[in-house]
């Protein structure tokens, strides 16, 4: 069911900062930040030859990043996300098999302008887990 890797996102206390150190030390192509007022979040996408990764800022008072960085003030993986063929099939079946969507259960467009949702890290060895439609 699942697809390629789309991208691993870092929750990062300071974007600019993890900008520079992608962009200077690791000779990175790094995106410009991108507000998800959806999601709470600013992005900022760090291209890879074979996948990205996400750098995620919190947006905005009521931002889930920022309950993230208060646990883990230094940073660090937030979540996974896996490309799915077709996201309202791939949510039945996960939810058949006993899997936790959460929010809704309905997708939210996100920072790609492809649908996605997320399942609850209890269900998958403490990993949360986005689903983003290819």
């Amino acid at each position: 069911m699942i697809g390629r890797l789309n991208h691993v996102a870092i929750a990062v206390p300071d974007l600019e900062v993890a900008c520079e150190q992608y962009r200077n030390a690791l000779g990175a192509t790094v995106g410009a930040p991108q507000d998800e007022p959806d999601h709470g979040v600013t992005v900022v996408f760090i291209e890879l030859p074979n996948t990205k990764i996400e750098l995620l800022y919190p947006l905005g008072e009521n931002s889930p990043i920022q309950g993230f960085l208060d646990k883990n003030p230094a940073g660090g993986i937030h979540h996974i996300c896996y490309e799915v063929e077709d996201i309202n099939a791939a949510r039945d079946r996960l939810e058949q098999s006993g899997a936790r969507v959460l929010g809704s259960g309905e997708p939210k467009i996100g920072a790609h302008g492809k649908p996605v949702l997320f399942l609850h890290p209890k269900d998958f060895n403490g990993c949360l887990i986005e689903l983003e439609q290819a």
